[in-house]
């Protein structure tokens, strides 16, 4: 039987920092959804609501930006989804289920399309819920958060 000298680990020179109150610096964010395609657009804001393009991340914790959407009656469908996709909700009476398409939904609530896929690709928690608070849809080029000063990006600019 050998006895191999045993060689002491030296100390970890770095730490893993978790996001609390003081390391998060939540920043206001415009995006333009003016001829977007509805998927990639809901992809790019719900990482950006979540913080995944931050630095610090933290999966349990709200690290994420504030997500500001123009021009949400603008978005728009690859292929056949404009007429063929189709929205279900159940009014909760017996036989009260109901379908809408996409072109349907833009008519009378274009808000809500946005809103239904970004709220998709966030948790299904109290997390989420919180999250989705930092979510500001809008019709048309004007919003109200002007004294945020909060800065455009172009989605096909980020990883």
């Amino acid at each position: 039987m050998t006895h191999r000298k045993e060689k002491k680990m030296k100390a970890v020179s770095y730490k893993t920092i978790a996001a609390n109150e003081q390391i998060v610096k939540k920043e206001w964010v415009v995006i333009d959804a003016e001829n977007e395609i509805v998927g990639r657009l809901s992809t790019v804001a719900a990482r950006i609501l979540r913080g995944k393009t931050k630095t610090y991340y933290t999966p349990h914790f709200d690290c994420g930006d504030n997500v500001i959407i123009i021009n949400a009656e603008k978005v728009r469908f690859t292929g056949h989804k404009m007429d063929d996709k189709q929205y279900v909700r159940h009014t909760g009476y017996p036989g009260g289920q109901r379908f809408a398409t996409p072109k349907e939904l833009l008519k009378k609530n274009p808000i809500g399309i946005l809103e239904h896929a970004i709220k998709g690709m966030l948790p299904k928690n109290k997390l989420g819920a919180e999250l989705f608070r930092n979510l500001y849809v809008y019709v048309g080029p004007n919003h109200p958060h002007e004294g945020q000063q909060p800065k455009t990006i172009n989605i096909n600019e980020i990883k």
